[in-house]
C-alpha cells in the first residue's frame, strides 16, 4: 500500500471540495471495497477524505411514501429495516445475498452502488486491463470469461458489475441524491447512475470527481411478489453467475432486472409486457444483441431458467 494523507470532513459539501479540489483523493466510508483495492495497488490515492461523520446513517419516510436511505446506512441496517423488510423484500433478499455478515456490517449503501468490478484480469496487475489503465488493452477478451458479461460490454471491456443491491434497486426504480463541491445538489435515476464502458471502461458510474454520494431514495413500495435469485458456484460468499431481481403481480405484470451479466444492472423495460407469457419470450428480448464469449455464452439460458424458477415460484406461492 502507497503512502497516503487523511482527513475526516466535518459536512457533505467540504467532503465533495476536499476530493475535488486535490488530485489524486478519494472518499473513504466503510472501505470494504477501497482498502482491498489499495493493499493491491490497483487504487493508489494519495489523499482519503473519511466521511463517517457526516451523519448520512439514517433511513426516513419520504413526503411520497417512499423511503430516503442516507449514504451511510450499513448494509445490515438496511436489510433488517422493518419497512424495508415489509415494503421492498427484493431489496432486503439482495444484500443478504451479497456478502457475509461481517462484510454488510460495515459495507455502506453508497460504497456498494460504487464497488468496481471482481473480473480477475481487473485484480491481476501482471494483466493489461482498459479499466484499471486507459489503453492497456483487455485480457478477459480471449482469457477466461466465464464470471464476465454478455451484454452492455464493448471491445475495451467485458467486465461486469458485480453487486446485488443494485439490481434490486434498478428493479425498484431508486434515484441517487448527491451534491457537488460547489454545494449543488442533483438526483440521478438508477437507470443512468451507471455506465456501459463504450470507449472509456475507467469510468464506472456517471456522477463526477469530487461529487459525494449523500442518499438513495426509494419510491413508495411496489404491490407484488418481490423475490431476489441469486445463481453462484458456491453457496455463499460468492459473486453471481447471474441473479434475478423480480416484483411480480398475480396477473403475471411486474418488472425484472438481472445481475451478473452485463458492466450494469441489466433491466430492459420493453420486454417486461412478456412476463405474462413466461420466461423465454423475456430473455429473447433482454438479450437481445448479446455478444457471449465461449466461456460464458451459457449465463443466456441460465438467465432464462432462473426467471423461470422465479416466475414458478410466484405461480404456486
Amino acid at each position: 500500500m502507497r503512502a497516503f494523507t487523511y482527513e475526516r470532513a466535518k459536512t457533505p459539501a467540504q467532503a465533495a471540495a476536499a476530493v475535488a479540489g486535490t488530485q489524486g483523493a478519494k472518499f473513504l466510508a466503510g472501505g470494504t471495497n477501497l482498502l482491498d483495492l489499495m493493499k493491491l495497488e490497483i487504487e493508489t490515492p494519495t489523499h482519503l477524505v473519511d466521511v463517517q461523520d457526516l451523519g448520512l446513517d439514517r433511513i426516513e419516510r419520504g413526503t411520497d411514501g417512499g423511503l430516503r436511505i442516507g449514504a451511510l446506512v450499513t448494509n445490515s441496517a438496511l436489510a433488517t429495516d422493518a419497512r424495508v423488510r415489509r415494503d421492498y423484500g427484493v431489496l432486503a433478499r439482495a444484500i443478504v445475498a451479497g456478502a457475509s455478515g461481517q462484510l454488510r456490517n460495515k459495507a455502506t449503501t453508497a460504497g456498494n452502488l460504487l464497488q468496481r468490478t471482481r473480473c480477475p484480469y481487473f485484480y491481476d496487475t501482471n494483466q493489461p486491463c482498459n479499466k484499471r489503465r486507459a489503453g492497456s488493452g483487455c485480457a478477459a477478451i480471449g482469457g477466461f470469461s466465464r464470471q464476465l458479461g454478455v451484454i452492455g460490454t464493448s471491445d475495451q471491456c467485458i467486465a461486469t458489475y458485480p453487486g446485488d443491491m443494485a439490481v434490486a434497486m434498478r428493479v425498484l426504480d431508486a434515484t441517487v441524491e448527491t451534491v457537488k463541491a460547489d454545494g449543488t445538489t442533483r438526483t440521478i435515476p438508477i437507470a443512468d447512475f451507471h455506465r456501459l464502458p463504450g470507449d472509456d471502461p475507467q469510468r464506472d458510474t456517471n456522477i463526477e470527481r469530487g461529487e459525494l454520494i449523500t442518499a438513495v431514495t426509494l419510491p413508495p413500495p411496489l404491490e407484488g411478489v418481490h423475490v431476489y435469485r441469486k445463481v453462484r458456484d458456491r453457496a455463499s460468499y460468492a459473486f453471481a453467475l447471474v441473479s434475478v431481481a423480480a416484483v411480480i403481480h398475480k396477473d403475471g405484470a411486474g418488472r425484472v432486472a438481472f445481475g451478473g451479466v452485463a458492466p450494469k444492472p441489466w433491466r430492459v423495460e420493453a420486454a417486461e409486457p412478456a412476463l405474462r407469457e413466461g420466461a423465454k419470450p423475456v430473455a429473447a428480448q433482454m438479450f437481445a444483441g448479446a455478444t457471449p464469449r465461449h466461456d460464458n455464452r451459457f449465463k443466456i439460458l441460465l438467465a432464462e431458467r432462473a426467471l423461470a424458477s422465479v416466475l414458478a415460484e410466484i405461480k404456486e406461492g
